[in-house]
This record gives C-alpha cells, structure tokens and sequence, in this order.
C-alpha cells in the first residue's frame, strides 16, 4: 500500500536530519549514508518500543526476543 510506504518515508525524514532539506548534516559519502540508514533501521526495528506493538517489530516478527540496547546495536559494529 501506498500510505505504508509513505508513512516509512516520513519517518525516515522526521529522524534522520540527513533526509531533510536546507541542513548541513548531508552525507558527503554514500558510505556514510549507507550506514546511517542502517544504523536508523536497525534502531527502529529492534530497539524502539513502538506505542501501538508495545514491542519492537523485531519481537512482533519473532526475530528477537528482547529490546535491544544501544551498547548492543553498538557491538554489532565491531
């Protein structure tokens, strides 16, 4: 559906300022931009308790078990 894809996209642009117009937090790299989209999504899905789910949508889907930490997301880095 249309409103789904849309409603994803405003999201995105709401939280990363890298999707916004008139800023200087633009990604010179798309390296960069490649891993702060990642970094957003990965974020979104497995450590943000959404008010409607009252869970993660990575523990809606079964894919997690637990709300994930920042130091958690973190070491996935290393």
């Amino acid at each position: 559906s249309t409103s789904f894809i849309e409603r994803q996209n405003l999201t995105m642009r709401m939280s990363m300022r890298r999707f916004t117009r008139l800023t200087n937090g633009f990604s010179k790299k798309i390296e960069n931009l490649e891993c702060a989209v990642a970094l957003h999504f990965m974020y979104y899905n497995f450590a943000r308790v959404h008010k409607t789910l009252r869970v993660t949508p990575a523990m809606e889907a079964g894919i997690a078990d637990h709300v994930w930490t920042l130091e958690e997301i973190i070491n996935l880095l290393k």
